[in-house]
């Protein structure tokens, strides 16, 4: 029997007849709110110095971890909101998130010392996640056989914030102020907000009472699938995070002018995003087409034999092509990730599992950059690289298996 196995849906899944018009919501929500979140970058360490922070190794301590205090507690809560969002409706999550990160990014701008930035930032990762609430929206309400390709454009909109955030972020400062920037940010999230709150129409849902007693996870008709992608997830954000800390290092022995080290990293660090910008919605498309799994495991492959040559590039300009073309490959993962659970995810319990998901990916975040930096500083930076491919070698072959494509399987 030849059925795709990423098809195993329930028959309370629900298409929503708006759903094109809360993509374009939920796109733009999505946009503004990464840029809002990612703004900061370039001048997080200016701001923690004048919060009274003093000394270079300092300075840098405090920047980390105020940069990674959202991670962390989004990380928490990720699986709470989708659980809610299951209950009570997944547009209140996503006016939920942009009101909280509206308010929460202006006070931010009115800190007065680092204590208060660090706990407001661990307040924006537990108010935030409308990236996150948009996929699972768009995901649980949107025609299976269009799916990947709209979860591509919502991927697309998402990297192109974090691509454009930290250039906007370099150029708002001299012009208003680092706490006006905040301040501008905020006012952006908000006009999310109002954008979400008039026209992102839910339809309704029907809740299924034997499905909550029952227990979320023994709802789940064939779990492989699901913890494969789960899996998937962690694995594709800790090898993106893992090359993020030695990246300017290893540029350093690549160019002959120091001047040049910073900017030739900054595009190497833009090139992988930029590559995902310009292929999620086509991999996405190709999906819905030949099946996700089939996407998933060519992307993991491609990406793990164009990690060997980075290792062993000569000059910056290698790097950069080559980073490129390993974001083209692993643009369309995300989105067919999220449409593998969804597809093998009853519809009433697909917001929890998608959440563990976003839990799943930030752990990887997290993991990544340490993993990175450990086997960078003890192994060489060619380590990083040639690890990070025997890796996604590795998570390819599972998908495969656990989504039985050897059988012939989608």
């Amino acid at each position: 029997m030849n059925t795709r196995v990423e098809e195993t849906v329930s028959p309370h899944d629900s298409v929503n007849r708006h759903w094109q018009r809360n993509l374009v919501v939920c796109l733009f929500g999505s946009f503004t709110t990464i840029v809002a979140m990612t703004v900061m970058l370039p001048f997080l360490p200016l701001y923690v110095e004048e919060l009274g922070v003093h000394g270079h190794a300092a300075i840098v301590q405090w920047s980390g971890i105020a940069y990674s205090a959202a991670f962390f507690t989004a990380a928490l809560v990720a699986p709470l909101w989708g659980r809610l969002g299951d209950r009570y409706g997944r547009k209140p999550m996503l006016v939920r998130a942009s009101l909280g990160m509206a308010l929460t990014m202006s006070l931010i701008g009115m800190s007065r010392n680092i204590w208060q930035l660090v706990a407001l930032r661990l307040v924006v990762g537990f108010a935030g996640g409308y990236s996150s609430g948009s996929t699972i929206l768009v995901a649980t309400q949107t025609p299976r056989d269009r799916s990947a390709w709209a979860l591509g454009v919502l991927s697309s909109g998402i990297m192109a914030g974090n691509l454009i955030g930290p250039l906007v972020g370099g150029s708002l400062p001299p012009l208003i102020g680092i706490r006006g920037t905040f301040w501008l940010a905020g006012g952006v999230i908000f006009i999310a907000f109002v954008a979400t709150c008039l026209l992102v129409k839910e339809e309704p849902r029907r809740q299924s009472i034997t499905t909550r007693a029952a227990g979320r996870w023994a709802a789940i008709p064939d779990k492989r699938p699901v913890v494969a992608m789960l899996a998937t997830g962690l694995l594709l954000m800790l090898a993106n995070m893992s090359i993020e800390p030695i990246i300017t290092v290893y540029v350093a022995t690549l160019v002959d002018r120091p001047e040049r080290v910073t900017i030739v990293a900054g595009f190497a660090m833009s090139a992988a995003a930029l590559g995902s910008i310009l292929s999620a919605s086509r991999l996405g498309r190709l999906a819905d087409r030949i099946g996700h799994g089939r996407v998933i495991v060519g992307a993991m492959g491609v990406a793990a034999l164009l990690l060997v040559p980075q290792a062993f590039v000569t000059a910056g300009w290698q790097l950069v092509a080559l980073r490129f073309l390993m974001g083209v490959a692993l643009g369309g993962l995300l989105p067919c990730i999220a449409a593998v659970i969804r597809h093998n995810t009853p519809d009433q319990i697909a917001g929890s599992v998608l959440g563990y998901s976003v839990s799943a990916q930030f752990a990887g975040q997290v993991l990544g950059p340490l993993a990175g930096g450990f086997v960078g500083g003890h192994l060489g930076m060619r380590a990083v690289f040639l690890g990070t491919s025997v890796l996604m070698l590795a998570g390819a072959a599972y998908t495969w298996r656990a989504l039985g494509l050897r059988r012939g399987h989608g």
